[in-house]
């Protein structure tokens, strides 16, 4: 059985971190970088082997990801579960916590259901580099995708008030910075003042959202990636994509990581649990930075940048795996 290095579990650990909320698949990276360095990193680093330490390390890494997440939405996610709980004891939904709570836990049941019944095969079929890196491709033109397509629903209603008339009418001038995409370009406000809206979201909108993260057990589907692309398509903003994403995946990645916890007390994780705390520790500070600087970056950005690198880094993968 092939152990983990600690330059191994350094590197992936915080790879982890960084990959898993950007929308560039995390588990797509964690196959094709050691399949592109090659040697003792592509056989320690196998996910798809049975037995392999990796599995545990992966547990270890997806449990970190995860508390980074709630520590960073903590906030949101005491007024979710207070909603959440108020809601079942009074059989009620009416505010907009306890409306959240309840469109990120339908949102959630697709891919769980999904997760539990494909997950294996999935791993087992589809986590090696080839098609790992075609994955990773089509992340990046879903992405670009989707800008294309936001950008053109949106264009009607981005028309802007002639410049010789917004100049000499004040009523004139406001209308034009008013006007933008019915996405909700306008400047957010707070975590509450994000979480009202989205929780004004229809329920077969949220679901959907939801149920895109399926897509993301193919490696190279991003989870984030794929669902801000489906929120975009389906009017919401940049932010606010992005922060429904961050909210929906933290329970599913939590998840992920505590049902199989048993990986990392087994045999799996003989030999190799310093390891996985120590990757463990870098994910944590990897998703906390990451998630930081997203929520801010796409108050104002796209995700076209992050398409371009899938597309470029896939087909990068691909030529180096066809000619070495």
């Amino acid at each position: 059985m092939h152990q983990l290095s600690w330059l191994e579990a350094i590197v992936i650990g915080a790879l982890q971190g960084v990959a898993e909320l950007f929308p560039v698949s995390s588990l797509g990276h964690s196959i094709l970088l050691p399949a592109v360095v090659g040697g003792s990193w592509a056989q320690d680093l196998d996910v798809s082997a049975p037995e392999s330490p990796y599995l545990a390390f992966i547990v270890g890494l997806h449990v970190a990801t995860a508390l980074a997440l709630i520590v960073f939405f903590r906030r949101d996610w005491v007024r979710i579960v207070r909603g959440l709980v108020t809601s079942v004891v009074r059989r009620e939904v009416v505010s907009s916590e306890q409306r959240l709570a309840w469109l990120l836990v339908l949102g959630t049941i697709p891919v769980g259901l999904a997760g539990l019944l494909l997950e294996h095969a999935f791993r087992v079929y589809l986590s090696r580099p080839v098609p790992t890196a075609l994955f990773l491709v089509l992340n990046g033109l879903v992405l670009l995708g989707a800008e294309a397509l936001r950008r053109r629903a949106a264009a009607p209603d981005t028309a802007r008030v002639p410049a010789s008339s917004a100049e000499g009418d004040p009523a004139a001038r406001t209308v034009a910075l008013q006007v933008g995409p019915r996405t909700g370009a306008a400047p957010t406000g707070d975590g509450v003042a994000a979480d009202t809206r989205l929780a004004r979201m229809p329920v077969p909108r949220a679901v959907g959202i939801g149920a895109a993260q399926i897509a993301a057990l193919c490696p190279g589907i991003s989870r984030s990636g794929v669902t801000m692309a489906t929120g975009l398509l389906r009017g919401l903003s940049h932010e606010d994509a992005a922060r429904f994403s961050f909210l929906l995946s933290t329970p599913v990645i939590l998840a992920a990581g505590v049902l199989k916890l048993g990986d990392l007390a087994g045999p799996l994780g003989d030999g190799v649990r310093p390891q996985i705390l120590a990757g463990s520790l870098l994910s944590f500070v990897g998703a906390y930075l990451s998630v930081r600087f997203l929520t801010r970056y796409f108050e104002h950005r796209s995700l076209r940048p992050f398409g371009v690198y899938c597309i470029a880094v896939g087909i990068g993968c691909l030529i180096w795996f066809a000619v070495r």
